[in-house]
């Protein structure tokens, strides 16, 4: 169920920017190159509601659970206004109600949190979201690899260059289908242990045979790794504000020691060798992702929350 007016298009991409670059909002989500990736998944529907553009989704990662949300409002101008603020959320808000849904803001990140306390004062509750941390690193650490909290990236690193015979190359949309051969080929190892996990690899799968096709058009920044001329590694990133990069998709054949650690090198040398920062999204839970992401040595975590009403009744308008 989309739960405004429009849907995520190409089309709607000089729009949308005009909104995600006026403020920086540091979240790895708060992209169109992500949003424009996910919008089928995570059904994105976006609709301007007084000064703001408002974005739902709906968050089906549990099984049996599709539970919609709000990203937080897009400002236009860079600025927030309290009175106008809440205006706009107590217009979302009541729509999400017109079609049976509980509001709630999602991937709200900190230095968000305290526009929305001065619209709402006192009746908000706020609660972070461990789980959608974002991981950002400075683009130089994972160029370098230097010093002793990185000798084992850098151990498998050189392993796999002093061992393999490969060539790093743009990913373009005229090698689509060479890129999907690699990921039927990467989810197949995968084996998913149940229908949900099923039916999420080839969501996936079908999200990302749309984004090869359209790498130039949505604006990507892409890399891949061949040996013996097939492609066994990809990294698909996009601009996220004006310093950083976010990493939305890295996968590699784990048959190939240290090849990892190989596109993530090659794509900050090729791709983000001009900002700061590499966002690398969230770990979304899960252990093991957790562990990987924190072995990099993040500078800094980008925190996010969840935001609802004390009173969900409480959504007065402001005069």
């Amino acid at each position: 169920m989309f739960l405004f007016e429009n849907e995520i298009t190409i089309e709607s991409r000089p729009l949308l920017e005009e909104y995600l670059g006026s403020f920086e909002y540091k979240a790895s989500g708060m992209s169109f190159t992500s949003l424009y990736m996910w919008r089928n998944i995570n059904k994105f529907s976006w609709e301007i509601i007084g000064d703001y553009l408002c974005i739902a989704a709906v968050d089906n990662l549990e099984p049996e659970m599709d539970v919609p949300f709000m990203l937080p409002p897009l400002t236009r101008t860079g600025v927030y206004e309290p009175a106008g603020l809440a205006e706009t959320i107590c217009g979302a808000k009541r729509r999400f109600e017109e079609k049976g849904c509980a509001f709630k803001l999602m991937l709200v990140p900190f230095h968000m949190t305290d526009f929305l306390e001065k619209a709402f004062p006192n009746r908000l509750r706020i609660e972070a979201d461990r789980a959608n941390f974002d991981y950002v690193y400075n683009t130089q650490d994972l160029i370098e690899l230097k010093g002793r909290d990185y000798h084992a990236k850098k151990n498998h690193l050189n392993y796999f260059l002093n061992n393999c015979d490969y060539t790093y190359v743009n990913l373009r949309s005229d090698m689509a289908e060479e890129a999907m051969d690699f990921i039927r080929r990467f989810n197949e190892r995968k084996n998913p242990s149940n229908a949900h996990e099923k039916e999420l690899l080839l969501m996936e799968e079908r999200a990302m045979q749309d984004v090869f096709r359209n790498l130039e058009l949505v604006g990507y920044l892409t890399g891949a790794i061949r040996i013996n001329g097939v492609i066994e590694a990809l990294s698909i990133g996009g601009r996220l504000g004006k310093k950083t990069v976010t990493v939305h998709v890295e996968k590699a054949n784990t048959a190939f020691r240290g090849l990892y650690q190989a596109i993530n090198n090659e794509f900050c040398k090729h791709v983000a060798k001009d900002v700061k920062r590499i966002n690398r999204e969230e770990d979304m839970g899960i252990p093991g992702l957790r562990k990987a992401k924190l072995s990099y040595k993040p500078s800094m975590l980008v925190e996010k929350y969840t935001v609802t009403f004390i009173d969900p009744r409480n959504c007065r308008r402001f005069r």
